[in-house]
């Protein structure tokens, strides 16, 4: 089973404000952490475009990853039923891979932070560049918050499971293909068991 990371498993929206309000003093830029954190999932470099000339969004980048894991990373916290889906797939004998738009190190550190049990963490993807991590992996769905991770679902040949704890509504996960859209993490657990029962009475 694959998921995302950024508010799918991760609340990291107070850490990632933190840092950007650094960033901010530090570079002078005026960046709205407050609307940056409502529209997670892009990598962060397109969400500095948005705010720099491209020629200073690599530096920007730089020192971004240089402040993350002091001032980011402690601030995370679980998402609702984070726990209690990874243990269900674990329970069921099942691995966990997360696969994240968010780089292997800080995406390892938050993974560690919040005592999430899984195998594998894949970082510095986004879209359908995550399909090739999760079909190298077999997982048979990836769970995610953002309509870029129903793309990743069906690059890597997965079930597309989406919560609408990010940017995106049920309605609008059904409306972008999304094979189920459930409001959080908290109802993985019962559909997990379902999508079991029917996947092994095949």
């Amino acid at each position: 089973m694959g998921f995302d990371l950024d508010m799918t498993l991760a609340d990291t929206r107070s850490g990632i404000a933190a840092v950007y309000d650094e960033l901010a003093v530090r570079l002078g830029v005026p960046f709205d952490s407050a609307a940056i954190v409502r529209r997670l999932g892009p990598p962060l470099e397109a969400e500095l475009a948005n705010w720099l000339p491209a020629a200073e969004v690599p530096t920007a980048a730089d020192l971004y990853r240089q402040i993350y894991p002091e001032m980011g990373v402690p601030a995370h916290t679980t998402m609702a039923g984070a726990h209690e889906a990874v243990d269900a797939v674990r329970r069921a004998g099942g691995q966990v891979i997360v696969v994240t738009g968010k780089n292997v190190r800080d995406a390892v550190s938050t993974v560690t932070a919040l005592k999430l049990d899984v195998d594998e963490v894949v970082g510095s993807l986004f879209g359908s560049a995550k399909g090739s991590a999760l079909a190298r992996f077999g997982a048979s769905a990836y769970v995610g918050d953002h309509v870029a991770d129903i793309e990743a679902a069906r690059a890597g040949g997965a079930v597309s499971v989406t919560v609408a704890t990010g940017p995106y509504t049920v309605g609008e996960l059904r409306d972008h293909g999304a094979d189920v859209a459930l409001g959080d993490l908290t109802e993985f657990g019962a559909w997990f068991t379902a999508w079991r029962e029917h996947h092994e009475a095949r």
